[in-house]
C-alpha cells in the first residue's frame, strides 16, 4: 500500500498485507434442474509483523443454487446465495447473484452481484471483457495503532467498485490466463477498532487498479 498524504501515526507498517485462502467446496445435486454449491474458506489475512496470531485468522463461507443449460442454443447459468467474504472488506453476509447468457456466438453478458459485465469471443482461446466489480479486503493490524483521538485501530478494511478492461486467454476449458486493467468508481480504506467501527479514513480517492494471474474453476 502506497500513501501520497501525511497520516499522524507511524505507517511503516501499513505497507505491505497479505492474504492466504483455503477453498474447501461440495457441490451436489439438489433436484432435476438445481445444483447447491457450498463453499468453506479459512483465511490468514495480516500484516504479519510477528509472525501468526489467532487475530490474524478469519473463517469465510458460501452457500449458493446453479443452474445451468450450457447446450442450449443461447446457453445461460443462474447462481443464486448468501456470502460472507472479508475480501470485499464488508465483514458481513452478502448476496451472491450472478446470471450469465450466451445471447450471441461471439458475445455475452453477466449480471449481478459482485460482478457484472459484458464479454466479447475473439476466437475459443481469446476473450476481451468489460467488467464492474466489487473488491477489497479486510485484514488484521497485529501491533494496534492509537490515534490522537485516543481510539484504537487494530483492523484496516478497503473496500471498492472497479470498472475494469479483461483480456483473457483459455489454455484449457477450465484453466486461464488474464490481465485486467481499470479504475476505481468508488473506494474507502479505513482503519478500524475491534468491534469493525470507523475510527480513520485513509483515502477515498479514485485510483487505477491492475491484476493479472493464472485460474482454474467450474464455470
Amino acid at each position: 500500500m502506497g500513501y501520497s498524504a501525511n497520516l499522524p501515526f507511524d505507517k511503516s507498517e501499513l505497507i505491505r498485507f497479505h492474504v492466504i485462502d483455503l477453498n474447501l467446496g461440495y457441490l451436489t445435486k439438489w433436484n432435476e434442474n438445481w445444483n447447491l454449491v457450498t463453499i468453506l474458506t479459512p483465511r490468514m489475512a495480516s500484516n504479519f509483523i510477528n509472525g501468526t496470531a489467532t487475530d490474524d485468522f478469519f473463517m469465510n463461507a458460501t452457500a449458493t443454487f446453479w443452474k445451468e443449460r450450457p447446450n442450449a442454443d443461447k446457453p445461460f447459468r443462474i447462481v443464486l446465495g448468501l456470502t460472507y467474504n472479508s475480501t470485499t472488506g464488508l465483514p458481513v453476509p452478502l448476496p451472491l447473484v450472478n446470471y450469465y447468457r450466451r445471447f450471441h456466438p461471439n458475445w455475452s453478458f453477466t449480471f449481478g452481484i459482485p460482478k457484472s459485465s459484458l464479454r466479447h469471443y475473439f476466437n475459443k482461446r481469446h476473450s476481451l471483457e468489460m467488467a464492474l466489480l466489487l473488491d477489497g479486503y479486510f485484514i488484521n493490524l497485529q501491533n494496534d495503532i492509537l490515534l490522537d483521538n485516543g481510539q484504537v485501530a487494530s483492523k484496516i478494511s478497503l473496500t471498492s467498485l472497479l470498472g475494469t478492461l479483461v483480456y483473457q486467454y483459455n489454455i484449457t476449458k477450465r484453466m486461464s490466463l488474464f490481465a485486467m486493467v481499470g479504475k476505481t468508481v468508488v473506494q474507502e480504506g479505513i482503519l478500524r477498532n475491534d468491534d469493525q467501527g470507523k475510527v480513520y479514513l485513509l483515502n477515498d480517492e479514485s485510483n487505477f487498479y491492475i491484476r493479472t494471474g493464472f485460474k482454474i474453476g467450474v464455470f
